[in-house]
Parts: structure tokens; C-alpha cells; sequence
């Protein structure tokens, strides 16, 4: 048994990245537009803009229209009375003129020298006929006005007799009669005109809009079929242009988790294999050892290799929740030189026989900085306890305000990092080379959580040379939040 043997744990480093990978095609699937086949076109899309478009352009402008006449009506009321008392009166004198019994025949003759429809009724027949209020002017001596029948009464002295002129329509005079169908054609011209034109400008705004959401359509249907690098092109209409950043965004955020889920899961399966194997490696020697003190020996192995996958297990699942959802930082202000000081402290029995030093004199007095109290200690530990592991048997640790920066420094006399690896250190599960591997007890993780918690600050960590002659983390963010 040795360190090569296949894993029997290596399912999840092919299934679960497979599983993710089914999920995430699933949800892109559920997602997209049912506008498959053909059941959805560009010419169904612009009739369907254009009815509704133009159906509301109509009704509103009959509305318009029925609004501005009805509040118009009082007036143009007073305008009518004005401009036909004067005709109504000539005919009146005129039927004074003769006898009561013959002012039907009178009326008739006058009809043939007006362009109004003249009639005599009895006042009785009106009360039905007309509104209470043209009622009363009727009865008041005033001209009554039926806007239904576009016809004007007036009653004739004190008779009971009422003078009709109207029906106002232009079916009496020939030549009214001639234009209004030039009236309805011009308005029938002028309103297709209309429908034309905005039938071409709505063609024009709906067809870039139809390309974006079709581009928009296919880059969900092969995000849905697993092709996690398609993208939106950019939208030609500022209509869908926020849509597309925002899909590009969510499939770049899905292809980095699904990245991570599959670099961890590949990387952990291959973490676990070495203290497995160790493991039964152990208990096949300790089902065949008789004596006590290689039992004794063989337990102490087994003990720290089940140390060894509890460390790979809690360090893997802290990075994979900050890879998930990234915390927001919650910022405190903090007495720095103090907080500095304590931290170190809190961590430096890990450092066993190794020389510890922090130097606060460079931060002004009474320095106060912005700060999360719970992710930034995570990272500072985790940036010492890498220095503890290769360093030899010094390490400095010092702070200083550079502009609106805040700078933690830690230094160690160890191995170092080469210039081409620096970047590299933060990477998950990154190692450099045999005299940092798994023998130090590290698997990667620990740099690569402090670049996330600097990230969360606004700052950035970086590595480079120790004057020490090791390596230098430098850790920077803002100071003021």
C-alpha cells in the first residue's frame, strides 16, 4: 500500500463538478425565453408593438378629442345662439307678417330661400325631446340647442308653436353634401399617413431591439447546454443593454464557482489520498505488529494523519464559503498599535523557539483604523502562521501609514519565495516547490484566504524579498473606510 494507490474517494472530483455543472445547465434551461422553433418571430413581435402602439395612439387622441369638445361645447354653444339669432329673428318678423294658421305654409316657402331645414312644431312635443335645461331656455325665449339632432328651437312669441331650423347637417345643402366625402377621404388619407410613418419608425426601434434579444436567447440556450464561456455581444439598444451586462456577469460569476468547485474537488481528492493511504499503510503494519511500543508508534501515525484530513477538511471548507459568498465587511475602528500587538500575541505559541518582534514605531500616536474585527485577524493569522512554518528563527512584524494606507509587514529569515512565484503563492492549493509541500503541514489554502479577506477591505496582499534574506508578505488597504 502506498501513496499511489488509486483513491476510492476520488468520486467526488468527476461527479461533483459534473453534478454543479447539471444544475447550472438546468437553471439557464428553466431561464430561457420561450421564443424556441420559430414560436416567436420579429414580424409577430412588431404587429403586436404596433397594435398596441398605434390602438393607444387612437383612443387617446379620440379621447382627447371627446374631452377638448365636451369642454368646449358651453362655448360654442354661445357662439351658435349669437351667430343665428339674427336669421332665426328675420324669420320670426317675416311669420309675423301673416296669419297664424299659415305659418306652415309661410315656413315652407322660407325653406326654399335658406340653407337650414325650417319646420314649425308644437311646443308640447319637446319636453321629451330635449334636455331640462334647454327646456327652460326654450321656455325663457332663448334659443334651445339639441346636439344629438344638431338642431336649434325657438319658440315664436308667445305660441305654443316652436320654430325647428335644423337638422344643421350637410345632406341639405348639395354642396356640403359633395365635400364630405372629400373630408372623410382626406381624413382617412391623413390617418393612414400617420400609420405609415410610425409603422416605419416602429420597425426601425423594434428590430435592433429583436436582435438583442435574440443574441440575448441564444447566449441562454448554450449557457443552458453547458457552454459556460458563451457571452453577450454588446446590445445594440439601451433597452436590453443592462440585461446583457448583467447575464455576462452572472456567467462569469457561475463559470468561476463551477472553476472552483472543480479545482477543489480535484485538488482535495488528490489531499486526501496521501494521509489515506498512510492510514491503511498503518493499520495493515498494526494488525501485524506485537510489540507495544510500534502499536504505540503506529496509533501516534494514524492519529496525526486523521489531524492532517481534519485540517484539509475545516481549511477547504472555509475557502469554498468565501469562494461562495463573499461576507461584506462589517468595519470598526480599532486602536492599531494595541490591536497589532494582540494579535501577534494570540498566535505566537505556534511559533514555538522562534523570535517574534513587532514594531509599532513608525505609526503615528493614537492611531485608529477602519478594520473588520473578525476577517482581518483571520488573515494576519494565517500570513504568520505561514511564516512560522519556514521560517528558521526570526520573524519581524512591523506596520507604518503610507498616504492613506495602512501596511502590515511580516518578514521571515526562511527559504524565500522566487520573483516568478510571488503571484503565484496566492493561488488555492499552490505550492512551490519540495521544501514547501505537504510536510509542512500546509495545503495551499491560507495565502490564498488572506488575498480574499484583503480583497473584502478594498486592499491587496503581495509577497517580495525580505531584507531578512526570506520572504515579505506585505498586507495594504485603506485606512479610513
Amino acid at each position: 500500500m502506498t501513496g499511489t494507490e488509486p483513491d476510492k474517494t476520488g468520486e467526488p472530483e468527476q461527479n461533483q463538478p459534473e453534478r454543479s455543472q447539471g444544475l447550472a445547465r438546468a437553471f439557464f434551461r428553466v431561464s430561457l425565453p420561450r421564443w424556441r422553433g420559430g414560436r416567436y418571430s420579429l414580424s409577430r413581435l412588431f404587429f403586436n408593438f404596433y397594435l398596441l402602439a398605434m390602438g393607444s395612439f387612437v383612443a387617446i387622441a379620440f379621447t382627447a378629442d371627446f374631452v377638448i369638445s365636451t369642454a368646449q361645447r358651453g362655448i360654442t354653444d354661445d357662439y351658435a345662439r349669437r351667430f343665428m339669432r339674427g336669421t332665426i329673428t328675420l324669420i320670426e318678423d317675416e311669420l309675423a307678417r301673416h296669419p297664424r294658421h299659415t305659418w306652415e305654409t309661410a315656413v315652407k316657402e322660407l325653406d326654399q330661400k335658406f340653407s337650414y331645414n325650417l319646420s314649425i312644431v308644437e311646443r308640447m312635443t319637446l319636453d321629451s325631446a330635449l334636455k331640462p335645461e334647454q327646456v327652460d331656455k326654450l321656455d325663457a325665449g332663448d334659443i334651445a340647442i339639441d346636439h344629438a339632432g344638431d338642431v336649434m328651437y325657438h319658440r315664436l312669441g308667445n305660441s305654443s308653436k316652436v320654430l325647428v331650423v335644423g337638422p344643421l347637417a350637410a345632406s341639405h345643402n348639395p354642396e356640403q353634401t359633395e365635400r364630405l366625402p372629400l373630408e372623410i377621404r382626406l381624413r382617412l388619407l391623413t390617418w393612414s399617413l400617420i400609420g405609415l410613418i410610425f409603422g416605419i419608425v416602429l420597425w426601425f426601434w423594434v428590430r435592433p431591439v429583436w436582435r438583442d434579444l435574440e443574441s440575448i436567447r441564444q447566449t441562454a440556450r448554450d449557457l443552458g447546454d453547458g457552454d459556460f464561456a458563451a457571452r453577450s455581444p454588446p446590445a445594440r439598444s439601451q433597452l436590453f443593454s443592462p440585461l446583457a451586462d448583467t447575464m455576462n456577469s452572472m456567467a462569469e460569476r457561475v463559470q468561476q464557482l463551477l472553476a472552483t468547485h472543480r479545482e477543489l474537488s480535484s485538488s482535495i481528492s488528490h489531499e486526501l489520498r496521501t494521509p489515506i493511504a498512510r492510514m491503511r499503510f498503518a493499520l495493515e503494519m498494526l494488525a501485524a505488529a506485537t510489540e507495544l511500543a510500534e502499536r504505540q508508534r503506529l496509533g501516534a501515525m494514524m492519529e496525526s494523519d486523521l489531524d492532517e484530513l481534519d485540517r484539509l477538511i475545516d481549511t477547504s471548507l472555509t475557502y469554498a464559503r468565501f469562494e461562495r459568498e463573499a461576507p461584506e465587511a462589517q468595519f470598526s475602528s480599532v486602536p492599531f498599535a494595541d490591536w497589532l500587538i494582540d494579535q501577534v500575541e494570540s498566535v505566537r505559541l505556534l511559533g514555538q523557539a522562534l523570535t517574534v518582534d513587532v514594531d509599532t514605531s513608525r505609526l503615528p500616536p493614537e492611531l485608529h483604523i477602519d478594520l473588520d474585527r473578525k476577517l482581518m485577524p483571520y488573515a494576519l493569522s494565517n500570513i504568520l502562521r505561514n511564516a512560522f512554518k519556514y521560517t528558521r528563527e526570526k520573524i519581524q512584524v512591523s506596520a507604518e501609514l503610507d498616504g492613506e494606507r495602512i501596511q502590515i509587514v511580516v518578514d521571515d529569515d526562511g527559504i524565500g519565495i522566487p520573483a516568478a512565484e510571488r503571484e503565484h503563492v496566492f493561488t488555492a492549493f499552490a505550492r512551490l516547490d519540495r521544501s514547501r509541500d505537504r510536510s509542512t503541514g500546509g495545503y495551499g489554502l491560507g495565502l490564498a484566504i488572506v488575498r480574499r479577506v484583503l480583497e473584502w477591505h478594498g486592499g491587496v496582499a503581495t509577497a517580495a524579498a525580505s531584507p531578512l534574506g526570506g520572504a515579505r508578505f506585505i498586507l495594504s488597504w485603506q485606512a479610513r473606510q
